[in-house]
């Protein structure tokens, strides 16, 4: 059994912290919020972001980020990926020589258009960047934390490192399988949110199941695409990470990056939706990320162009599907390639 820091205590940081306690680590879960911590020590319950759940008895509880990474074999971060970068220089200081350390977190950096390993190859030292792990895959917190049956997939540049956490995480219930391709793997956790917002909106204005079916799979192609611009392999995204999460969010009740995208085809502004959520629809913020990023690399991104038009051009909903349909007519390409 491991150490354990948790970094975050949203719904998916609380129900990995809680599954990892539950098998026996010893588990220590962050929150930035003193009241949540307090709340949870008091009542073993996170109401704001996994209410109703009870969390293990064993999981313990703090603000300190000292006492989160101090000392431990493995550290998990499920931050936000807009805030991701700050909170690593603060766990910096405390982490020691072997540690592993695990992002769950899905999305791409603003400012710098960099994936969360990006991001943390630029800021470690090459002996803890060479343990960096991505844990991503189809996979909502509420199941989880419900025990029922779940398949991620744990990508790393080393192998052991992947099957470390492969060995820390699974369960009889949530099942980790290894991957080498770290960008394609964080490329499709993070992408298919901008396609979950696009679902939404098709569901939102009514239109039925072809245009949901369609936009799972001409965005699985852009997904592949931006990913090969980056060096990923092709087959990741047929993976957990790729067709099996984009699925998943694209589909199901609990995705808040479908609801956002609902919301928005029913008639309702962006600001207006935002204003009424908790928790963060990490989608909102990687449309324009990955707007830019495949502006940067020359990626034609239909599918993302047209959601970050809608979000933050104010474009009509209804427009903008009548505006992917009647694109340039193309031929489907056999492979993930450059056909749009």
């Amino acid at each position: 059994m491991a150490a354990i820091g948790v970094i975050g205590a949203g719904s998916w940081g609380t129900t990995l912290a809680d599954m990892l306690a539950k098998k026996g680590h010893e588990v220590t879960l962050w929150a930035y919020e003193a009241e949540l911590v307090k709340e949870m020590e008091e009542t073993r319950v996170n109401s704001t972001f996994l209410a109703g759940i009870s969390l293990s008895p064993l999981l313990r509880f703090t603000t300190s980020l000292q006492e989160a990474a101090s000392g431990k074999d493995i550290v998990l971060f499920v931050a936000p990926t807009q805030v991701f970068r700050g909170v690593l220089r603060g766990v910096l200081p405390f982490l020691s020589e072997g540690t592993l350390l695990v992002n769950a977190a899905k999305g791409i950096e603003l400012d710098t258009l960099m994936t969360i390993s990006q991001i943390s190859a630029e800021l470690l030292p090459s002996r803890l960047f060479s343990d960096f792990c991505v844990l991503s895959g189809p996979s909502f917190a509420r199941e989880v934390a419900l025990e029922m049956p779940t398949a991620v997939v744990a990508a790393s540049q080393g192998v052991q490192a992947a099957k470390r956490v492969q060995e820390a995480f699974s369960t009889p219930y949530f099942r980790v399988y290894t991957n080498s391709d770290m960008v394609g793997v964080e490329l499709g956790g993070s992408v298919k949110n901008v396609i979950a917002i696009a679902a939404g909106i098709s569901d939102g204005l009514g239109l039925g199941y072809n245009p949901r079916a369609a936009l799972i799979t001409r965005g699985l192609a852009e997904m592949a695409r931006l990913g090969l611009a980056m060096g990923a392999q092709s087959s990741t995204f047929a993976g957990l990470a790729g067709m099996g999460d984009l699925v998943l969010t694209c589909t199901g009740d609990l995705s808040r990056n479908r609801t956002v995208g609902m919301q928005l085809g029913q008639g309702k502004k962006l600001a207006e939706i935002l204003a009424g959520m908790r928790m963060v629809a990490e989608g909102v913020k990687t449309t324009e990320s990955a707007y830019l990023l495949a502006r940067r690399l020359g990626v034609e991104m239909p599918i993302i162009e047209q959601v970050y038009l809608v979000l933050y051009q104010d474009k009509s909903p209804r427009q903008a599907v009548l505006d992917l349909m009647t694109r340039h007519l193309k031929a489907e390409g056999m492979e993930f390639g450059n056909n749009g």
